[in-house]
């Protein structure tokens, strides 16, 4: 088959596209990154997304059986909100119908919610809605954390470890999440590309932890002794400025604090994923957290590959 994957020089969009081309299929990737170093070889060609040019973007699709779609923005910026992120996906969507695109995986998200005020969970929920009336047959895969060589929170849970001499948890830290390595979601995505029924799948990893107890495994796996302390949650945000101002990045905002502490990043089913995470911090702990991962940076340089952690 000939599969889209959107962002493939980037983070799980990578890993989705390695192992489309490990089992035989063509893949080109959709990319606001074109300038990005390519860890293909050239095996995948890149266009520009031309989300402003729907004829355009109908074009690249073109011919192609399937689309794996990764793309989304974690946080509103002035660079990027998650309206605009809603408004383009589905500019994709209907520039791949029209292509005659006979599949759409979506990665979304746990506890998508059209009625809350989160626009994150708000959004996915309207996207998802959105797909399921495209009439193309579809499956939507709901992660909540990914890990990996190149994750963002599990790494920098590790830097603040190793560098800050007490770490905070908002509240008392008792939500719960479930991370999903990034290859037990890739194999899944990429095994969904060819199927054809319509399907939603809650894309979980084995573990579940309180997020307290996840800042204490990180400290676990790396070798770090350090205070665990609850914070108000304007206090934890507060902090996470300083950090950020320090960092240069955005560490976390509101809403991702409220997401955490109302829930969202849990669900009662089955677990997707197989790796887990506890023995792969253990495989991983010489090198997790020894650098700060700035999500700004990636969002900002598009000419540089993902760092490895």
């Amino acid at each position: 088959m000939r599969i889209a994957v959107t962002g493939a020089f980037g983070y799980s969009g990578r890993y989705i596209a390695k192992r489309l081309l490990d089992a035989g299929h063509e893949v080109v990737t959709l990319t606001n990154s074109l300038r990005r170093p390519d860890p293909f070889g050239g095996r995948v060609p890149a266009f520009p997304f031309h989300f402003d040019d729907p004829g355009k973007l109908r074009e690249s699709l073109r011919t192609t059986q399937a689309l794996v779609n990764t793309y989304w923005v974690r946080f509103d910026h002035r660079l990027f909100t998650h309206d605009q992120a809603v408004a383009n996906t589905k500019v994709l969507f209907a520039a791949a119908r029209e292509a005659g695109v006979r599949r759409i995986v979506h990665v979304s998200i746990t506890n998508p919610d059209a009625a809350s005020d989160l626009p994150y969970f708000r959004g996915k929920a309207e996207l998802e809605a959105h797909l399921r009336g495209l009439e193309v047959p579809f499956a939507i895969l709901r992660p909540t954390v990914l890990f990996g060589k190149e994750d963002v929170l599990i790494n920098n849970i590790a830097w603040s470890l190793r560098h800050l001499p007490v770490v905070g948890v908002f509240g008392a830290g008792n939500y719960r999440l479930q991370p999903i390595h990034v290859d037990d979601l890739a194999e899944a995505a990429a095994r969904m590309a060819t199927e054809s029924d319509d399907r939603i799948v809650e894309a979980i990893g084995p573990e579940a932890f309180t997020y307290r107890g996840l800042v204490a495994a990180v400290a676990r796996a790396i070798g770090v002794r350090r205070p665990i302390v609850p914070v108000p949650p304007a206090i934890g945000y507060w902090s996470g400025r300083l950090i950020g101002l320090c960092v240069r990045d955005v560490v976390v905002t509101r809403e991702e604090i409220r997401g955490l502490m109302e829930g969202r990043l849990f669900v009662d089913a089955p677990p997707l994923g197989t790796t887990r995470l506890t023995e792969w911090m253990a495989r991983h702990r010489e090198r997790l957290g020894r650098r700060y991962t700035s999500e700004m940076a990636r969002r900002v340089d598009r000419t540089s590959a993902y760092r490895s952690n």
